[in-house]
């Protein structure tokens, strides 16, 4: 290192006095100083100290003045640290309007599908066409996202988001049929997926390092509270004799319209600025978001970083294939990719979207009270989501990424449990009608209402005297609706009388508490790791050059397997039963547990610009990298590269 180097980030100079402190973790929240933060009396003691030594031993008084300009630049930092512009929390709240809008179009379906199939007599595969097309619409946008994301910038998507929200939101509550929702929903998928990717990315490109998990975090936050107020719109409507389900899917124009607006005053990401050379622009809005702090350091590092990644990432072609080819980005997109597929495959949105269904196939007779029994689910997913916010900063992404599978594994076992346990004890069909209908059914060959139950044909007929069953009986569904027996005592409402109930797609049975302890387990453990860390994690792996293709793909796969397992769920419970249903989602889990300790390094207060390294070493050593959490560590700038110095190495910087 030579002289000509003074006017980098660190001066030999500053390095050689600086080094003679211990390394210790200031109180940012995590970030590592290469400077001790003094107290105001330790500023003065300083001064008078070098002031003493000048005097003393003939060192030249502008020494002195150095030594103390640099305590003093330090402490001045330190206190520009502990002060968070409400800015940057106002942006936090209005992007994760977008988080709200996916909760909410996701969750509101849950008990609009029970009003839905009744009113407009959907068969089961209009209902997984009616869900999983807005999955589809929005694997495909995600994908689309990245290369919108990259051309226009974070704050055009998410205003395009919003427009396709308020479109969608307006169709569906005009809908005059089925057709109609299917393309309101494909319409409002396709906001979603735009909004999934986005989001994240522009909350992490704007937030200071040390509040920039929590700040993600929060988006996933306002998903559940998006699916808690679902819930909740769900539950008043379902009052209502008809078109309850077009204010529940229509009101969601509401919160879009207000992020549209809020997002016609905020800035655009100052990564995104830099990346495309608008320097002026991107130090206007730093300093915006950053308030009373020095943005020179962080302005630098993203710059010279930008300068570093195009330089090494590859040079031309699709950023796709330079991601592939280059080994740290191929790391972290299989790890991004691969928390996204286990989120998924661990069943959530099978619960969210199929809730109420869920509850219904458990024993629980009334479409209201399904409705709010789903509800209890959504709030549970909101507490603890807000529960993850609060230890994100605290614990790490990584254990709690696991601690939360793990829960989510176990949970989905009782749930299963509490499924096999209502099969076993499946009432028995004690009356066998003798018509000339059943003769040519196969409903007259079950002796139990489990297979019956099973049966997309047949429905069970009994009465109940307290809890007893009495008169039980296996008979065909009717075909224009599935809300009645086609012949017989349960083929229309006046001739069910004297307690006299038709069951479609559940058996009467007195383990349904099970199985909702068992659902509100399952999103407690869910919640605060396993649904917002992916999304964390992934909106900090990626180089910056990287970042919006990165999470673009993360995201399609997320929706792709949501796809698959929203489409499948219904037919996997007809074919594997209700529990075989979910012990396979319990074991995805379990394979999701070993990937995650295998190959998830923690993230915890790095910069986005230091996380890269990471992901240099073999794929599946990079969960090792928890033994670093208590060691001290810095990377500091120098010529634009990245210097990792340690307490033991610390001496040896001259």
């Amino acid at each position: 290192m030579s002289r000509k180097q003074v006017d980098h980030d660190y001066t030999l100079r500053s390095m050689s006095n600086l080094m003679g402190e211990r390394w210790k973790k200031v109180s940012d929240g995590g970030e590592r100083s290469l400077i001790k933060a003094p107290s105001s009396g330790s500023i003065s003691s300083q001064g008078a100290t070098a002031s003493s030594s000048a005097a003393g031993a003939s060192v030249p008084a502008a020494a002195a003045s150095t030594n103390t300009g640099d305590l003093e630049r330090a402490a001045r930092k330190q206190f520009q640290q502990d002060v968070t512009p409400a800015f940057v929390y106002v942006l936090a709240v209005f992007s994760a309007m977008g988080g709200f809008l996916f909760g909410y179009d996701t969750g509101v379906i849950s008990g609009a599908m029970l009003l839905l199939k009744r009113e407009l007599d959907l068969s089961a595969l209009w209902q997984e066409l009616l869900i999983s097309s807005t999955v589809a619409a929005a694997a495909l946008s995600a994908l689309l996202g990245g290369f919108l994301n990259g051309l226009f910038g974070r704050r055009v998507c998410i205003l395009l988001a919003s427009f396709f929200f308020t479109l969608g939101g307006i169709v569906l509550s005009t809908a005059p049929g089925k057709e109609a929702l299917l393309g309101g929903r494909l319409i409002v998928g396709v906001g979603l997926g735009i909004a999934s990717m986005t989001v994240p990315v522009y909350i992490a490109e704007a937030s200071p390092p040390h509040l920039r998990g929590q700040l993600v975090t929060i988006n996933t936050l306002f998903i559940t509270g998006g699916q808690f107020t679902a819930s909740l719109i769900d539950g008043a409507f379902s009052y209502m004799r008809r078109d309850g389900w077009r204010y529940m899917l229509g009101l969601s124009v509401l919160p879009a319209v207000l992020q549209f607006i809020g997002f016609l005053f905020l800035p655009e990401s100052p990564r995104w600025l830099i990346q495309c050379g608008l320097t002026q622009k991107a130090r206007r809005v730093l300093s915006q978001i950053r308030g009373n702090q020095n943005i020179d350091e962080e302005y630098d590092s993203i710059k010279n970083s930008i300068e570093e990644e195009e330089k090494d990432s590859g040079g031309d072609g699709p950023v796709i294939w330079r991601m592939l080819t280059y080994p740290p980005t191929r790391r972290a997109l299989v790890v991004g990719c691969g928390l996204q597929m286990f989120q998924q495959l661990s069943g959530i949105n099978t619960v969210m979207y199929y809730s109420a269904t869920i509850l219904q196939m458990s024993g629980v007779r009334d479409d209201r009270l399904a409705i709010w029994l789903a509800g209890l689910t959504t709030l549970t997913n909101f507490l603890f989501t807000l529960l993850g916010v609060w230890l994100v900063e605290r614990v790490g992404r990584r254990k709690l990424t696991l601690g939360s599978i793990i829960g989510t594994c176990l949970s989905l076992s009782l749930l299963a449990i509490g499924f096999l346990l209502s099969a076993q004890h499946s009432p028995p069909v004690t009356v066998h009608p003798l018509d000339p209908v059943m003769a040519n059914s196969t409903c007259s060959k079950y002796q139990m209402c489990e297979p019956c139950m099973l049966d997309p044909r047949c429905g069970f007929c009994y009465r109940e005297n307290g809890s007893t069953l009495l008169a039980s009986s296996c008979v065909p569904v009717n075909k224009a609706s599935t809300e009645q027996a086609a012949w017989g005592r349960c083929s229309n409402s006046s001739l069910m009388r004297d307690q006299t109930y038709w069951a479609y797609n559940y058996c009467p049975t007195s383990f349904s508490w099970l199985v909702l302890l068992g659902l509100v387990l399952y999103l407690a453990a869910f919640a605060p790791g396993m649904g917002p860390m992916p999304w964390t994690i992934n909106s900090e792996i990626y180089p910056l050059w990287a970042r919006s293709t990165g999470n673009a793909c993360a995201a399609g796969v997320n929706w792709t397997f949501n796809i698959l397992v929203s489409l499948t769920f219904l037919h996997l419970a007809q074919y594997l039963t209700y529990y075989g249903a979910f012990f396979l989602y319990s074991s995805m889990a379990l394979l999701g547990f070993v990937f995650i300790y295998g190959c998830l390094p923690e993230t915890k207060a790095r910069r986005l610009e230091e996380i890269e390294a990471l992901f240099e070493n073999q794929l599946c050593s990079c969960g090792a990298s928890d033994s670093d959490e208590g060691r001290q560590v810095e990377y500091i700038r120098v010529k634009g590269s990245n210097y990792h110095l340690s307490d033991n190495d610390a001496s040896d910087v001259d």
